[in-house]
């Protein structure tokens, strides 16, 4: 169970965080939730694609790997990429909102708040979150433009995602990868920009999506597929990595 407080550098001032990775920290992920504040990092690096949350609505995700549990970035403690996804760079941190008095009303502004049951907070070791004399930690600072980003994103994302729809350009698609003889997997749930209809669009669509900022997340969703090939060689090496290893023991 998560136990959220208000961050503030008086009751937290002596907290700490890991930022190694691992499964005993929830990195054993095969696809973390993508915001579009992000796109430009993660094509780089993830294939992206969008995907019904329980509610029925769209949002992006960053695939990790093929299955539930299987995060091919993991290795040894380390996120073997040179961009890591939001999500996961907030560490126990998350925005809530707070009723405060700005230029004499009342407004709903942002605050952060600190899960202190996560398995990252640790104690004597890891980052520190505040200075000695109580100022933000350059970690802290890095968080919170991380949660800034989060926000931006989280609204950005529900506008992007129904001009979309609205075009019937996320469309469903179905991964299907055969990595050796004996290995294949099945993708199903994801869906993708479909680049034909993108491509047919007419200029008045194409204009109304490039103005309100969208139309470029479509490229870089498209473009951030050419990533499978890295993710199935990385999943092709350490299935042979295994099967060496079997061998040997055998």
């Amino acid at each position: 169970m998560a136990r959220y407080e208000l961050l503030n550098n008086i009751a937290h001032r002596d907290l700490r965080v890991s930022t190694r990775f691992g499964a005993e920290f929830g990195d054993d992920v095969g696809m973390v939730q993508a915001f579009p504040t992000e796109f430009a990092e993660l094509q780089r690096e993830y294939p992206i694609f969008f995907r019904k949350d329980a509610a029925g609505e769209f949002q992006a995700v960053a695939l990790l790997g093929f299955d539930r549990q299987e995060n091919l970035f993991l290795n040894q403690g380390n996120w073997n990429a040179y961009y890591l996804p939001g999500i996961v760079a907030r560490g126990p941190f998350l925005i809530g909102f707070q009723e405060q008095q700005v230029d004499g009303q009342l407004r709903n502004e942002p605050v952060i708040h600190v899960d202190l049951d996560h398995p990252r907070i640790v104690t004597g070791q890891g980052e520190p979150v505040f200075l000695t004399h109580g100022g933000n930690s350059p970690y802290l600072e890095h968080v919170i433009t991380v949660l800034r980003g989060i926000n931006d994103g989280l609204q950005g994302g529900k506008e992007m995602f129904a001009a979309f729809q609205a075009l019937e350009l996320i469309q469903p698609v179905t991964l299907e990868v055969r990595f050796d003889a004996n290995h294949a997997v099945n993708l199903t749930g994801l869906h993708g920009i479909d680049r034909e209809r993108l491509a047919a669009l007419d200029a008045a669509s194409l204009h109304d999506l490039h103005r309100a900022g969208w139309l470029e997340g479509a490229y870089l969703v498209l473009a951030s597929l050419h990533n499978m090939r890295r993710l199935i060689a990385e999943k092709q090496r350490r299935l042979r990595e295994q099967e060496g290893s079997q061998g040997q023991a055998a």
